[in-house]
């Protein structure tokens, strides 16, 4: 697959990748700690926060990976 459909099929992909966790995030939050003392729910917000970043690594870097035949550098054909 060219680096240019990755890139059209990654942008939705981020986007719903972003839009689930956030949900999961606040349901996990109702179920679990809602009835914290603040200092908890603080840490999880802090710890949940930066959770959607490895999924959204992953997407960024298949994005980014060269398809058959591409060069490896995205700016040399220029």
């Amino acid at each position: 697959m060219k680096r240019s459909t990755k890139k059209l099929l990654g942008i939705p992909l981020l986007l719903c990748i972003v839009i689930v966790y956030a949900v999961l995030g606040v349901m996990l939050y109702e179920l679990a700690f809602m009835q914290l003392p603040n200092w908890v729910q603080v840490i999880y917000f802090a710890v949940a926060g930066f959770g959607w970043f490895f999924p959204a690594t992953w997407a960024i870097r298949w994005m980014s990976s060269p398809g058959p035949g591409e060069n490896e550098d995205p700016y040399a054909d220029l």
